[in-house]
């Protein structure tokens, strides 16, 4: 059977949270309140207009449309900003060993993100060949845990939805996988995303023998 192999980008591929997190960081000071790594949290696999959503409650803040439009421009601004610089050195370990193992198997690749950004990421890392196809926030309209991503990329890469397996670092992306029966496999705390099928610490644990049996199950 014809498997295809979906992948998040922040905190899968390329460690991009802690940019997120300071460009959040910098509105929440902007607007008179502090912003945690622990609140950050919250926003793993989240889209930018809930995470400001979420950024409002924790400082109590209301905000007009108006503003709120330009809050989410800003935060944006500033991302892109910090991102400017990312190379090859910001890829997680052992990613490309498991992409090319993919690609030497000519297995289809997607990439599966909330991010607005996903592409011009995957080329300033190198990543970008790898992918058949990019599904991200300039896509969907639902946002993780709603499967849409998903089920999405699996249409473009021409596989059944029960056939592909995703890689995902949040609760709401292992909620989404499973939602769109695909294998879930959480990269991370095993606590957090204990509703995955599977779950490592980082690509350093996974074998191109465990990815064989997945091509192969």
């Amino acid at each position: 059977m014809k498997k295809g192999f979906i992948f998040d980008l922040d905190g899968v591929i390329v460690d991009t949270a802690k940019y997120h997190y300071l460009a959040w960081k910098k509105l929440a000071n902007h607007l008179g309140f502090e912003f945690t790594k622990e609140q950050n949290e919250l926003f793993k696999g989240v889209s930018r207009k809930r995470c400001l959503e979420i950024l409002l409650e924790i400082g109590n803040r209301k905000a007009t449309q108006e503003e709120f439009d330009t809050w989410m421009v800003e935060k944006n601004v500033d991302y892109l900003e910090y991102i400017e610089n990312m190379d090859a050195s910001e890829i997680l370990p052992d990613v490309p060993k498991v992409l090319a193992f993919l690609k030497e198997k000519n297995v289809p690749i997607a990439l599966g993100s909330a991010s607005k950004n996903a592409q011009p990421i995957l080329e300033k890392v190198g990543l970008l060949h790898y992918f058949d196809t990019i599904v991200d926030g300039n896509n969907v309209t639902k946002a993780k845990p709603d499967p849409e991503v998903f089920l999405l990329a699996a249409k473009q890469l021409g596989v059944n939805a029960t056939d592909c397996v995703v890689f995902e670092d949040a609760v709401a992306g292992i909620e989404a996988a499973n939602a769109a029966k695909m294998i879930s496999i959480g990269i991370g705390d095993q606590q957090i995303l204990s509703e995955a099928q599977f779950n490592f610490n980082d690509f350093t644990e996974i074998s191109t023998g465990f990815i064989q049996e997945l091509i192969d199950k």
